[in-house]
């Protein structure tokens, strides 16, 4: 599975680290990705998302069938 997030498309991204003594080595940034379950097209999906697009409110997630409202008891006193 690739790490890209599946609304704006941010992936890994390549480069060189650098020490004090300017010795270069590669370097990979991953984005931080999280798997949601989303509505996509009317029906809910299981995609990877990165933090930017879930706190900018980019994605509607989907309600779990498993959960469901609290229903208020009936209490006999």
């Amino acid at each position: 599975m690739s790490r890209v997030c599946s609304i704006c498309g941010k992936g890994v991204q390549f480069g060189n680290k650098v020490s004090h003594a300017n010795n270069k080595t590669k370097k990979v940034s991953y984005p931080n990705l999280h798997i949601v379950k989303a509505v996509v097209n009317g029906s809910s999906k299981r995609i990877k998302v990165c933090s930017k697009c879930l706190k900018a409110g980019k994605v509607k997630k989907a309600v779990s069938s498993g959960l469901r409202p609290a229903q208020p008891s009936a209490q006999t006193t």
